[in-house]
């Protein structure tokens, strides 16, 4: 029987099997391995060297909930910023749509990819959680936001960091099996990849097991969001904090780190004159004191539901030099794709209020 899932996130030997299991030569899943990762084939039309006569039956009969065998999805919406980030808003089978963006730089390409359509945080200072969550997003949809990058932008991502819409550790199992295809089946490397979590109760602990269970060691980037040095400020800007106490979070991070032997990211945005100001270094460095951890500052970029300040580049350097004068590992993450509402925290599923197809261009 043809199993009704997506090619896409098969790895060679399920193809092989797939292909002897439709009475074809193994081979034939060899052929559908380089065509899907390497060529990035869209349809099984496309892929040539497959008979006529399977390929046909095969579109006949496509898998419940795909538009073809292939997996791959369908470009809404393109749109590129001066400064060639480019973010695409890709429709998937069911009728609804994620938002993915690559950032390029002088020698790599990261890809911010989603892990759900929506998300269920509701993180005052982000896009994408105004809308609610939808629904997870299953492995091939996770794999295809690569290879619409790579396809757009002409060029091999270097870099995939699961910091877009959604929260990955509400959809842990899809997103390592993800990870599993970008370095089985694209070739990634592990410590190109960050998974970012703004916390989920007693996940850390999990995640870190599953990993090693799934993946045989633990070596991509984990990214806390913290974006406050206290509880009570924590939940004023994380409403889903009030469950999660700020030493218990703290205390799955120490757990992680001693069952992986990985060091932790700290993500920080700082909100102008909310969360910026010296006392909040002096408060964040005394908190991670004695913590194998990285802090990655990050300027608050606006979105139209909340009136937040974007920071001043001086309380931005401030607050990098009062951790670095404390020990504490600090980096400023540059803002890229503002005018095309691609950078942080912008992502929201829209294209002028529809989600109807558009031609792709740039803003």
């Amino acid at each position: 029987m043809v199993p009704a899932i997506p090619l896409l996130g098969m790895g060679q030997a399920e193809l092989e099997a797939w292909a002897v299991a439709q009475g074809q030569a193994a081979f034939r899943g060899r052929q559908l391995h380089d065509w899907l990762y390497a060529k990035g084939a869209h349809n099984l039309e496309a892929i040539s060297v497959l008979p006529k006569a399977w390929r046909e039956a095969l579109t006949k009969e496509p898998p419940a909930g795909a538009f073809d065998w292939s997996g791959r999805s369908r470009e809404l919406h393109r749109s590129v910023a001066r400064d060639g980030t480019t973010k695409l808003l890709l429709a998937t089978s069911d009728g609804l749509s994620i938002e993915t963006v690559g950032i390029p730089a002088t020698d790599r390409l990261t890809v911010c990819v989603s892990s759900q359509v929506g998300c269920s945080m509701a993180c005052r200072f982000c896009a994408t959680g105004k809308g609610g969550l939808q629904r997870s997003l299953a492995v091939h949809e996770i794999v295809d936001q690569v290879l619409s990058i790579r396809e757009v932008m002409e060029q091999r991502p270097s870099h995939v960091v699961f910091m877009g819409m959604g929260e990955p550790l509400l959809n842990t199992d899809a997103v390592l099996a993800a990870i599993d295809c970008l370095c089985r089946d694209l070739g990634m490397a592990q410590r190109q990849i960050t998974v970012s979590t703004v916390g989920v109760p007693h996940s850390l602990p999990t995640l870190a097991e599953r990993t090693l269970e799934r993946l045989g060691r633990a070596q991509f980037t984990l990214a806390v969001s913290l974006h406050a040095p206290d509880q009570r400020l924590r939940e004023e800007l994380i409403p889903t904090a009030r469950a999660y106490p700020l030493e218990d979070l703290l205390e799955d991070c120490r757990r992680y780190v001693a069952i992986t032997g990985r060091r932790v990211s700290f993500e920080y945005i700082l909100l102008g004159g909310l969360n910026d100001q010296p006392r909040h270094a002096q408060a964040l460095a005394q908190l991670l004191r004695g913590f194998q951890s990285h802090v990655n500052l990050i300027a608050y970029n606006p979105i139209e539901e909340e009136e937040f300040q974007r920071p001043n580049p001086a309380a931005v350097e401030s607050f990098r030099r009062a951790l670095e004068q404390r020990h504490i590992a600090v980096s400023v993450r540059a803002s890229r794709g503002l005018d095309a509402d691609a950078a942080c925290g912008q992502l929201r599923r829209r294209l002028g209020g529809s989600l109807e197809p558009a031609q792709p261009g740039r803003v």
